[in-house]
């Protein structure tokens, strides 16, 4: 059977999920403004508040200087998961799915640090009560599946090198006359 290329399935889910970021933003700007007014969505469970976030992930700010800090990061992580993609091998549809996800994320995210010196959209708000999970966004949720499909993906490649370096050096010894014990045979 052919494989298929990992085009496929990357370039798609990366325009669909940074567009899907870029057009929930564009929304949240429109229809939730102005900024920190919770709009109920399913009881206080689910939210909806714009939210305005010139740092990073969980409100990590660097000082005046986050918005040209996590730019330069971002850029420096999409080159690294761009390396990673182009040594995914043929066909490796869970790696080029969390890739896709990953990429698209710190690009809609990206996109908003270059836009505005205001900062990132966030705009989704869960929690019960004044127990809330920081406010985030559609690139946010894309970063964080995918990256967790990455880690594990990852995890199940070094998993299987590793069994194949086992078998490979249970079978130099057995190649070569000697066994497990170390003995002639």
């Amino acid at each position: 059977m052919q494989s298929r290329s990992n085009g496929t399935v990357f370039w798609p889910v990366l325009a669909a999920i940074a567009t899907a970021d870029v057009v929930t933003k564009g929304m949240a700007e429109r229809m939730l403004s102005p900024q920190r007014i919770p709009h109920d969505v399913a009881g206080t469970w689910l939210r909806l508040t714009l939210v305005y976030n010139p740092g990073a992930a969980f409100g990590l700010n660097l000082g005046s200087q986050s918005r040209w800090i996590f730019t330069a990061l971002t850029i420096i992580a999409l080159v690294i998961l761009g390396r990673l993609y182009l040594s995914t091998t043929r066909g490796d549809l869970p790696r080029t799915f969390a890739l896709s996800m990953v990429c698209a994320g710190a690009l809609g995210n990206l996109l908003d640090r270059l836009r505005s010196e205001m900062g990132v959209v966030d705009f989704l708000d869960v929690g019960i009560g004044d127990a809330r999970w920081p406010t985030f966004n559609v690139a946010d949720m894309a970063v964080s599946v995918g990256a967790i499909l990455l880690a594990w993906v990852l995890w199940q490649e070094d998993r299987v090198a590793m069994a194949n370096e086992r078998r490979a050096a249970l079978a130099v010894p057995a190649a070569a006359g000697i066994s497990e014990q170390g003995d002639l045979v």
